[in-house]
């Protein structure tokens, strides 16, 4: 068994189907931790409601690094686009305890050079069989 890290589509996946941005919703309030609710510091998994799948913190507490490399999705119909073979920056999504409710979208993706870091940036490792 070993880890890995979630490509940006898989983590959009189990996201669920929230692909348009809360606003001020209470479904948001409910399953993440954003600018208006965090009370400014992040929160230990879990203090919110899981997703379908059982995991928490999916959107918004701390973005999330993804294995992608960032650049255009390819043209047509495409499951899990992984990004570019190559390239400088690096994906990170989900919203954050830092940012307002309109950035907590399955949608939003962010880039970095991998060795960007910052209070509200994490990764989340998968088991892989």
């Amino acid at each position: 068994m070993g880890v890995r890290g979630a490509g940006g589509d898989e983590r959009g996946h189990v996201c669920g189907n929230l692909t348009s941005s809360f606003g001020r919703d209470r479904a948001l309030e409910k399953i993440a931790w954003y600018d208006d609710n965090s009370g400014d510091r992040p929160h230990p998994v879990g203090g919110k409601a899981p997703n379908a799948w059982g995991l928490y913190d999916m959107l918004g507490n701390v973005l999330e690094w993804v294995a992608d490399r960032d650049g255009d999705y390819p043209g047509g119909s495409v499951t899990d686009p992984r990004g570019p073979a190559s390239g400088w920056t690096r994906v990170y999504r989900g919203g954050s305890w830092l940012a307002g409710a309109t950035f907590s979208r399955v949608s939003r993706r962010y880039s970095h050079f991998p060795d960007h870091r910052d209070y509200d940036l994490g990764f989340r490792l998968l088991r892989t069989e």
